[in-house]
């Protein structure tokens, strides 16, 4: 009897510990991941006058910091920028003809830029040049965790996913690094 009584507390700590856990994941569940899934755009690669594919993880990442010289200013505040990321993700292609790249795949990543968390800071439309531009970034508990720069023109397109911390008055300084275009942020502030 005294064994079933044990087995019994055990049991309702148990069940309280799983019931408190599937709450905690399903109420995480539905956070955005700041780590786009990319269409596959190797076929695109023969096609391509450019093509640009960056693929850094937060090791990757950790391994290139390691070349950044602290005594150049420059060096030093891209590493200081770096700390808080866990990957640059960039695929950029130019084209000689127009509309030579899957629009849909593009469009595909931006639909995933509509979930819960990601917020659009920059939208720019032109119908006469047939231009898109999307800044979204990734806010959950007042905390950047990623930012996409997603901009299509009828020759070239170029995504960009920055996952991890990501701070705004410092992003100007990854500008023409690993791959990210330059935005001109500083000036625009």
């Amino acid at each position: 009897m005294r064994v079933c009584k044990t087995m019994n507390k055990h049991w309702l700590k148990l069940k309280i510990a799983v019931g408190i856990a599937m709450c905690a994941l399903s109420s995480t569940g539905l956070a955005a991941d700041p780590l786009l899934k990319l269409p596959n755009f190797d076929g695109l690669n023969e096609k391509a006058d450019e093509a640009v594919t960056i693929q850094l993880n937060t090791s990757l990442l950790g391994l290139a910091a390691r070349f950044l010289d602290p005594s150049d200013p420059e060096d030093a505040a891209v590493k200081e920028v770096m700390q808080g990321i866990a990957g640059i993700y960039v695929r950029k292609f130019k084209f000689a003809e127009d509309f030579v790249y899957p629009a849909a795949d593009v469009e595909a990543v931006r639909k995933q830029l509509r979930t819960p968390g990601w917020q659009r800071l920059v939208e720019v439309r032109s119908r006469k040049e047939k231009t898109q531009v999307d800044i979204f970034m990734l806010v959950e508990r007042e905390q950047a965790r990623g930012l996409a720069i997603i901009a299509s023109q009828p020759r070239e397109f170029t995504i960009v996913n920055i996952v991890g911390s990501v701070n705004l008055d410092k992003l100007h300084k990854l500008e023409g690094q690993f791959g990210i275009p330059q935005l001109d942020l500083e000036t625009k502030k």
